[in-house]
């Protein structure tokens, strides 16, 4: 059963080039309510933790380097079908295949500089929200 909740994070690259205003304007244009908002900085240790489930693939330690560059912004976004509506909405993880007008198009460098973060299911999204949230917004 889908929830009206979902979990994003605005990526280092994006807080870096200035985009949190932008994209923050985009998700509330949608539709979305902002729940719970957080800026903060990953440690390595805490990045790791938090990506835990691709710990077996080639690039998380590049992952985990890149997410704990710079600041980030943590975010439980609120709406009707939250996680497939902001699927939609942030668009393909290679912003060069992103549909015109998604987050990724507009605002990501790359595939592994793309901006958000978008969880991909309720579960994902209870489980990562509750990482940043745990003892004050709960899903």
């Amino acid at each position: 059963m889908a929830t009206n909740r979902t979990f994003t994070m605005i990526k280092p690259d994006a807080v870096g080039n200035n985009y949190i205003g932008p994209i923050l304007a985009k998700i509330n244009e949608a539709g979305f309510r902002v729940v719970a908002m957080k800026y903060t900085k990953l440690s390595v240790e805490s990045a790791g933790k938090f990506y835990e489930v691709h710990k077996a693939r080639p690039f998380y330690g590049e992952l985990v380097e890149y997410m704990s560059s710079g600041p980030i912004v943590a975010a439980i976004l609120e709406k009707d079908n939250a996680v497939s509506d902001f699927r939609k909405l942030i668009g393909a993880t290679d912003p060069s295949k992103a549909e015109p007008g998604t987050i990724r198009q507009l605002f990501a460098k790359s595939i592994a500089a793309n901006a958000v973060h978008g969880s991909d299911s309720d579960e994902n999204a209870e489980i990562e929200g509750n990482y940043f949230f745990a003892g004050s917004e709960r899903f």
